[in-house]
């Protein structure tokens, strides 16, 4: 790649997710290992993916790990079970699918690419029917999976089944390339940070260190929303 591949703001958002975890250590007097090393792994995992680098599947391959175990301590089993059984072994699909789609995994992959930049995935976008297929089939499923949460004890159903739900689209639409992913996660994270300062709220163990996470999360998909769209060009 000819261009370096982490941008000033690409390293803002790294050293200032380590700086905000340190800080809250200091400020709560503990030393919150397992949150913060999702905290940072997710982080370093979501800015890759912004910036179409398949690297991002091995930090997500931590991350997700620990936050299911993170997510099922707080008794947010739609969170926990998305990890477990979904992003999991999504982090497998997405490295094949974005290998497919072009994007390189050594120098060696780079240089075949006849000295391009380009060896990130080649991003796409969804036509207008399927955009509109996508916003009525989300409002579908949020609704139906939040009545099921609540019946099975969700102490915040409706904001767990949103993040459920987007998450599960999100990802399937990041491992194929599209660039409305961003769109989806930008809704995602606004209300994981909601839902996590309930957690803090509560007195719930690692959701001081997840709240920082989560808002570290909203600033890269900004920032994600503007690099696909011109990847999917």
């Amino acid at each position: 790649m000819k261009n370096k591949i982490l941008s000033f703001y690409d390293y803002f958002l790294i050293l200032g997710v380590i700086a905000a975890n340190i800080i809250y250590s200091v400020l709560t007097d503990s030393l919150d290992i397992i949150g913060s090393v999702a905290g940072i792994t997710g982080v370093l995992c979501v800015v890759l993916v912004a910036k179409g680098s398949i690297w991002n599947y091995a930090f997500g391959l931590v991350n997700v790990s620990l936050y299911a175990w993170i997510s099922y301590k707080a008794a947010l089993y739609g969170d926990a079970g998305l990890n477990a059984l979904y992003y999991l072994p999504m982090q497998f699909i997405g490295w094949w699918q974005w290998r497919k789609r072009g994007a390189a995994t050594s120098k060696t992959d780079a240089e075949k690419l006849s000295g391009s930049e380009d060896v990130r995935v080649k991003a796409r976008r969804l036509n207008t029917m399927q955009r509109i297929l996508l916003v009525l089939g989300c409002t579908a499923a949020i609704i139906a999976v939040g009545y099921l949460l609540k019946y099975l004890g969700d102490p915040q159903p409706f904001k767990d089944s949103t993040t459920t739900v987007l998450s599960i689209v999100a990802q399937a639409l990041m491992a194929m390339a599209f660039m409305e992913q961003w769109a989806l996660w930008i809704v995602n994270n606004v209300v994981s940070v909601a839902m996590w300062c309930v957690c803090v709220s509560r007195g719930d163990a690692h959701a001081g260190v997840m709240v920082i996470m989560w808002a570290f999360y909203l600033l890269n998909s900004i920032n994600g929303l503007r690099v696909w769209l011109k990847l999917s060009r």
